[in-house]
């Protein structure tokens, strides 16, 4: 048996993202499904670990103490993404739309629980294949994951894994014809003729000529002072949310590790966007956060007992397939009614069914899809992005929490 310490996890866990993102490489149709490469790596390694435990062979011992620092990392770069100047760029449509997933995800919840007690599960089984994986993700149900496992949900991380890389596959194969079906059959856009024109050609030495140096951190120096500056600012807002996370604790509310964290970065981000004092960089924030989250996610799944899983595979896939059903219905729904019954409201299906299922990502290529096929739909891509990458993450939190703290 190989026993890691704290450094060597961490290192193995970066090994395994590497090996995640080769796999990926060489089987295309993870790609295509937008199948994260740590979630690759990791789980082929809990594959590894399972069929050595049928030998009764124990291969690793890790130390994952720095896992749920890593994840809280990712949530607090995550507030910083809530900005209230983007929130007014995108007006009203932004708000609807958020409220709109927000029902849709206490819908998500509402329909798990229901099916989860009839068919002998822990009432939260219900909750996990809900709004937990389903618009939340990987990265918000592993963040949950302890916390139901306390509330009497046995094997809850493993079968956070197995629905949440369900509803990722699903959101791939669903939005794309739901929203096809809506712009062909009312005729929104017509087909449009194609350039096959070369594509211009990039100056890749204009690109980092003097006059947009500043902007594009043009030295190494430059990227070093902004790179340490926004770390330090995360960890500020990592600590400073530790002190809210426990004060909550003390008065008896249940919420998330992270969620202190995240309000405090989104203070920041605001009060940066005023006043220019901190000058924060989304490109080195986004890219210190989606690091922490690869790394915190391999460390997760290479820890998982699949063999926990035996036995809820059932379960899972009827409310999965009656998930599924809810979101078709409400896509039609009040999605695109109320998203204005236009052509751009018909992507913004295909949006809504990527991430409410699963991933941003899912989300984007969807879009991405049917607007080189029929053309632009600049509102489409102003307001999924903001509610499926930043926004959505605070009200589903809030409900997580509250289904904890009554079904527990």
């Amino acid at each position: 048996m190989f026993k890691l310490d704290l450094i060597q996890t961490v290192a193995f866990a970066g090994i395994v993202l590497f090996i995640g993102y080769g796999i990926r490489r060489f089987i295309p149709v993870l790609t295509r499904y937008n199948i994260p490469a740590p979630v690759v790596g990791g789980l082929l390694v809990a594959v590894i670990i399972l069929i050595a435990r049928r030998f009764d062979v124990t291969l690793f011992e890790f130390d994952t103490k720095l896992q749920s620092p890593l994840m809280i990392a990712f949530f607090t770069s995550i507030g910083f993404g809530a900005s209230y100047a983007q929130l007014k760029v995108g007006g009203p449509q932004v708000v609807l739309f958020l409220i709109l997933v927000s029902i849709v995800a206490l819908i998500q919840n509402v329909v798990g629980i229901a099916l989860a007690i009839p068919l002998g599960m822990h009432p939260l089984f219900g909750v996990i294949v809900g709004s937990l994986t389903l618009a939340g993700g990987p990265a918000t149900g592993l963040a949950f994951a302890p916390q139901f496992e306390q509330a009497g949900v046995a094997g809850a991380t493993t079968l956070i894994v197995a629905s949440a890389i369900l509803g990722i596959i699903v959101a791939g194969l669903v939005g794309g014809p739901v929203a096809t079906f809506l712009i062909e059959r009312r005729k929104l856009a017509t087909a449009r003729e194609r350039s096959f024109a070369a594509p211009p050609v990039v100056n890749r030495v204009e690109n980092f000529s003097t006059e947009s140096a500043a902007a594009r951190l043009k030295t190494d120096a430059d990227f070093s002072f902004a790179f340490i500056k926004n770390l330090v600012v995360i960890l500020m807002a990592m600590w400073i949310g530790g002190w809210i996370s426990d004060w909550l604790t003390a008065v008896h509310i249940t919420l998330p590790v992270y969620i202190g964290a995240m309000i405090v970065a989104a203070i920041i981000r605001n009060f940066d966007d005023v006043t220019e004092l901190v000058g924060l960089s989304s490109r080195v924030v986004d890219a210190i956060g989606n690091a922490a989250l690869s790394l915190a996610i391999v460390m997760a799944l290479m820890t998982l007992k699949l063999w926990e899983l035996a036995g809820l595979v059932l379960p899972l896939l009827v409310i999965l397939a009656a998930q599924i059903a809810v979101v078709v219905m409400l896509s039609f729904w009040p999605v695109y009614q109320r998203m204005g019954r236009d052509y751009d409201s018909a992507v913004i299906v295909s949006g809504f069914c990527g991430f409410m299922l699963g991933i941003t990502p899912n989300a984007m290529v969807n879009m991405t899809t049917l607007v080189e096929r029929y053309g632009p739909a600049p509102r489409a891509f102003l307001v999924v992005p903001m509610v499926a990458a930043f926004f959505i993450d605070f009200p589903n939190a809030l409900l997580i929490t509250a289904c904890l703290n009554i079904l527990k």
